[in-house]
């Protein structure tokens, strides 16, 4: 047989067979051939049927009943049995009238098709599901059951689509009570437990006594706070600086230029361009010295004297001359520095201090406090109390920025022996230039606190209540020392702190943080103390170099840059002070 005449025998080509068109552009897809339930399932093994159209398939098919076994579906398609075609039946067809032919009453009445019809030449097709459009409105819709092609029961159509049905294990028989338990069920209720009463007894002593042991714990802890007796508080001053002008009653300027034992790189003047008293606050402002003078003269050929302002009895800390020596430098920086030296001081009391820091790099601002006859010697063998102590720096500068503020007692026996006893408290968002802070100094005998806004935020909190506790005690000190001359010498407790046999001896604990001190107000600039650390946030000279200040103003193009051109941002300004004592 020729090409031609296997195309009439209804025969495809593998390649024919493999492009033919999907079963979604026939007529009727989900039937891809008859009984299939999965259109895109491929005909069973030895089903020769090949469909090339859904008209050509319905050529096909067998007539009287849907058994395949024979080759009727090999005719031609130009078979004379072709004009004999079935009328395809359908759920909606169930009816012969025109009328509910093609109404959804119609379509609902009959759910499931009769496969045992027996008129000649009929299809069966799946119930379709109807759409909401076409739903009877007066009745509840409900699926349609299918029925699988051999006739079987609802129940088993899911078997003829391929789904299992899985057979449960039989209901557990009912725990439930078929009536309500009496004291008859209960026998043992009828005689009370010997024992019952003290059981509920202990059990409700146990709570009493665990809630009565838990209000004591608290009352305890609370009693042991520290705390001031606000009764026995006395004002020694304060000021809000609404008057407009600085109170030369309370404050007094320092005036020099020596660093103040920290090597700073600032000159506290006297000009009111450094320290003015407006909008309610006190500026402390630090400004650039090459603004007055010109930064070619920072360098070489020009005298800085401070004059008869200078508050400082050395000379050297008074004036100097720039040169060609990168030694002699005057420093960049211009700011003030305030205090109550010689009018108002405390030994045991309060001091308060609500105030906003600066923002640049190097600024160096702080609250602090000195002693005021130096009891024990010179600095730092009296003393010295930091309320508070920030860097203007920016919050990425590795050793703390302006979100820090610390809080440190210094001290020591000698002056190669020096002492700090330091804590901090930190924003994790923001910093404490953008906004007033108050910060708190609590002091007596036995304890001392220092602290930001609330005591809960506590930076520095020491006990003076034994001799363990003293301020000698926690130094431990060697028993041989290099002082100043470079001579060993032994290390003694200058404070007498060791004898207890006494009052007054159990005071000197506190030592030597037991004698007056004066508050002081400053902005300063740099330094080679230790307070900006070597080789940190790209600090542009060394602690140990001697030309430290001239490396310093050599980079003022790169740190001033960070300063900001407002006064509210680049002064620490002071909204109140208030100090009290103890009386």
């Amino acid at each position: 047989m020729d090409h031609t005449s296997d195309r009439a025998a209804g025969r495809r080509t593998q390649a024919e067979v493999a492009t033919r068109a999907p079963p979604s552009s026939f007529a009727y897809p989900f039937q891809a051939y008859p009984g299939n339930p999965d259109p895109g399932a491929p005909p069973p093994s030895g089903y020769l049927y090949s469909r090339r159209s859904s008209l050509e398939s319905l050529h096909h098919l067998p007539r009287r009943s849907l058994n395949f076994s024979d080759d009727s579906h090999t005719r031609p398609a130009s078979s004379t049995h072709d004009d004999q075609l079935p009328r395809p039946l359908a759920p909606f067809m169930a009816d012969s009238s025109p009328r509910n032919r093609n109404s959804a009453a119609a379509s609902t009445k009959t759910s499931t098709p009769n496969l045992n019809d027996s008129r000649p030449n009929s299809m069966i097709f799946r119930a379709p599901f109807l759409s909401p459009a076409s739903r009877n409105s007066s009745t509840v819709w409900t699926p349609p059951q299918y029925v699988a092609h051999d006739g079987t029961s609802p129940a088993a159509s899911t078997t003829a689509l391929g789904l299992a049905v899985r057979k449960g294990k039989p209901p557990v028989p009912s725990t439930l009570l078929t009536e309500k338990l009496t004291q008859q069920h209960k026998p043992w209720l009828a005689q009370r437990q010997p024992r019952e009463r003290l059981a509920k007894f202990l059990t409700f002593f146990c709570i009493a006594l665990g809630l009565a042991g838990a209000a004591l714990l608290c009352f305890f802890d609370i009693q042991s706070i520290d705390l001031l007796d606000e009764s026995k508080l006395c004002v020694v001053f304060q000021d809000d600086f609404n008057s407009g002008s600085l109170d030369t009653s309370v404050w007094k300027r320092t005036v020099e230029l020596g660093g103040f034992g920290n090597g700073e790189f600032e000159i506290m003047t006297n000009k009111d361009e450094n320290l003015k008293v407006q909008n309610g606050n006190l500026y402390i402002i630090p400004t650039l010295t090459s603004k007055d003078i010109g930064e070619d003269s920072i360098f070489d050929g020009f005298s800085y004297d401070l004059g008869d302002d200078c508050t400082s009895d050395n000379n050297t800390a008074c004036s100097v001359t720039s040169s060609q020596n990168t030694s002699s430098v005057i420093p960049p920086v211009q700011s003030a520095m305030i205090s109550t030296n010689r009018t108002h001081s405390i030994t045991y009391g309060r001091v308060q201090v609500r105030a906003k820091i600066p923002r640049g790099d190097w600024l160096w601002p702080a609250i602090w406090m000195l002693p005021q006859n130096n009891t024990y010697g010179q600095w730092p063998l009296s003393g010295e109390i930091d309320l508070m102590e920030a860097r203007g720096n920016d919050p990425n500068y590795p050793a703390q920025g302006y979100n820090f503020v610390t809080s440190s007692l210094n001290y020591a026996p000698l002056q190669s022996l020096r002492t700090l006893i330091f804590g901090w408290w930190s924003m994790k968002r923001g910093g404490f230039n953008e906004d007033f802070h108050t910060y708190t100094l609590e002091w007596t005998p036995t304890w001392i606190r220092l602290y930001v806004d609330s005591r809960l935020q506590s930076m520095l909190q020491l006990d003076t209540k034994n001799e363990k506790q003293s301020f000698w005690a926690r130094g431990k000190y060697p028993q041989v020392a290099t002082n100043d001359q470079g001579e060993q010498v032994p290390v003694t407790d200058i404070w007498d702190s060791t004898s207890s046999d006494s009052t007054s001896s159990s005071s000197n604990w506190s030592a030597p943080f037991d004698q007056e001190f004066y508050l002081i107000l400053s902005v300063a600039s740099g330094g080679t103390s230790g307070w900006f650390p070597d080789n940190v946030g790209d600090k542009p000279w060394s602690d140990a170099d001697p030309n430290a200040i001239y490396h310093f103003a050599k980079a003022q193009s790169t740190w001033s840059a960070t300063w900001p051109t407002s006064e509210d941002d680049v002064a620490m300004r002071v909204d109140w002070v208030k100090m009290w004592k103890m009386c």
